[in-house]
């Protein structure tokens, strides 16, 4: 006898194509937060329920529900925006969520503290623009990440139209997000359908990614199904394509575990439309339904063998699969400051701690932003390392540009390699799997193994650092060369021996430790790199050549070690 689903998939199938009772929720006025199932309907429609997890405590002690709140993520494929958007996306934040606005690991916005009344305004407001909210969360593909390239302008020109036309391929076709947040009214015409997804969507989320090397700042192996842009003189001619990435476990359960996408073999571009749907259709129809820890791209491909399911690609997509094309990537961060692109356009890289954009005392950085929109005629490109681009700025404009971001603190320039090549999630306080503090806690973090770096004469080194809440690897801690997973208030795993390239996971070095426990692990780890490094060789590469962590060989069994 099989195993019964799970019940987010009876959820999905009674939502009558994600309509569920969201409407009646949200007329509700005695409570801040949705009833019934309506809180997992929401994410497909871009949005989560959260509470302010510092507050609990003092509002149960009055008596009082949580402080609901809902996080609402937009679909902003490849992360490009036009001025007008981010002036709207801008007004939107400051007017309606608290003030803030924070830049994602999956390239796109996203608003904390939005209240329950407040959520049709927010939907309204980024549609108005031409940005939507549907497929941000949810069991669908979420927003697809693209190589911000600003240097080889007319391949990222093409290279992100694809992105786009992938991300418009795979959105759900249902007709309840129009009805719900934009006219309220019933859209006739029939019955609705999901040719792609079916009435019970995907078993879990899914997220595509497109490379272009030598760079792999969007982490490609990450993803669930990734397209590596191969071109010769700029010139598109096709890509590889991998599937079953994906960076989540459960801490104490080795069934779960990091995984590298494996390639599945070489495309010309007009076929990458038919292999997105059926890398989606064939997760749909195969992956675990009954246990959510299992539901991923990346154990549907370890269960069916990848020649079984590379066939069953082919097969659905009418395509044979040509050998992968060699690539080589370089490196997984930003390239902050100016650079000048191929069609002579200049592209100014910001820095953006963790992503967070918020006004304050001694700092403006929207205030600086939103002045930069009102005289920029390019683009906006936010990078998958939480920062933004100011794309496409005419020479006559390059200075004016550039005294805005200097004097608003936008500039990279003063802050150490190891802060640039910084990642975080939000964890705390509106995360609720988050198990320690990340967005919050990385400055003061940082600024302590900066000076480990300085005291040990390699304060020069980009070493990647990345820090989450929990392990489910929003901020892809598994593909650092140093990352901390949190494990409980104030305490870590300890990851080591990523390549500073995105193409080798880490792994468990030191567990549950507290900050007088990790200082004292890398102090000793600089200590012994800053002694023993061979010319040119990154932190993670010497920790393995050294034998201080082993390679990740199987993940199923080298994880959780």
């Amino acid at each position: 006898m099989s195993a019964p689903l799970h019940e987010n998939e009876h959820i999905k199938v009674r939502s009558r194509y994600l309509r569920g009772t969201l409407s009646e929720s949200l007329a509700d006025g005695l409570t801040g937060a949705l009833g019934g199932d309506d809180a997992q309907i929401s994410k497909f429609h871009g949005f989560y329920q959260q509470d302010h997890r510092d507050l609990r405590q003092e509002r149960r002690e009055h008596y009082l529900e949580p402080y609901f709140g809902f996080m609402l993520r937009a679909r902003l494929p490849g992360g490009v925006c036009t001025p007008a958007q981010w002036l709207a996306i801008d007004a939107i934040g400051r007017e309606l969520t608290g003030g803030t606005l924070r830049l994602t690991t999956r390239q796109s916005f996203q608003y904390h503290g939005i209240l329950k009344h407040d959520l049709r305004s927010v939907i309204q407001g980024i549609n108005r623009v031409m940005i939507d909210s549907i497929g941000g969360c949810g069991d669908v593909n979420r927003n697809v990440l693209c190589n911000p390239n600003p240097v080889e302008s007319a391949l990222h020109l093409e290279v992100h139209d694809w992105a786009r036309r992938i991300s418009e391929h795979l959105l759900p076709r249902t007709r309840a997000y129009h009805e719900l947040w934009l006219d309220g009214e019933r859209v006739g015409g029939g019955e609705d359908s999901e040719p792609i997804y079916g009435a019970s969507y995907l078993p879990r989320k899914f997220k595509t990614a497109v490379a272009v090397p030598p760079h792999n700042d969007v982490d490609v192996y990450a993803n669930d199904l990734g397209f590596v842009a191969i071109a010769e003189h700029g010139r598109l001619l096709g890509f590889n394509v991998l599937a079953g990435g994906g960076m989540g476990a459960t801490h104490g359960d080795r069934s779960t575990y990091p995984r590298l996408a494996s390639e599945l073999g070489f495309i010309t571009p007009e076929y990458a439309l038919a292999v997105a749907e059926a890398v989606v259709t064939t997760q749909r129809d195969c992956g675990d339904r009954h246990d959510r820890s299992h539901a991923r791209l990346k154990y549907t491909i370890e269960r069916m063998g990848l020649p079984s399911f590379r066939a069953e690609i082919e097969h659905r997509a009418g395509v044979r699969l040509a050998p992968a094309r060699p690539v080589r990537f370089t490196d997984q961060g930003d390239r902050y400051g100016w650079v000048r692109g191929t069609d002579g356009h200049w592209h100014l890289t910001l820095y953006i701690e963790s992503g967070r954009l918020s006004d304050g005392p001694g700092q403006s950085p929207m205030r600086g932003l939103r002045e930069i929109a009102r005289i920029h005629q390019g683009d906006f490109r936010i990078t998958p390392n939480q920062n933004l681009i100011v794309a496409r700025v005419a020479e006559e404009r390059k200075g004016a540009v550039e005294a805005l971001a200097r004097a608003h603190g936008l500039l990279a320039e003063g802050r150490s390699p190891l802060r640039r090549n910084g990642l975080t999630c939000v964890a705390l306080p509106t995360c609720p799997l988050a198990m320690a503090e990340a967005e919050r806690y990385f400055p003061d973090f940082i600024h302590q193994v900066e000076r480990l770096a300085d005291r040990h004469g390699i304060a020069d080194q980009g070493i990647v650092v990345r820090m989450t809440g929990c392990p489910n690897g929003c901020a892809r801690p598994y593909l650092a060369e140093l990352a901390l997973v949190g494990k409980g208030p104030g305490r870590y795993n300890l990851m080591l021996g990523g390549d500073g390239i995105g193409t080798r996971l880490n792994r468990l070095y030191r567990e549950n430790l507290d900050e007088a426990g990790i200082l004292g692990e890398i102090d000793g780890l600089f200590g012994r790199f800053a002694a023993n490094r061979q010319p040119g060789e990154g932190f993670g590469d010497y920790l393995i050549r050294d034998g201080i962590v082993r390679a990740v060989v199987n993940p199923a069994e080298d994880f959780h070690d």
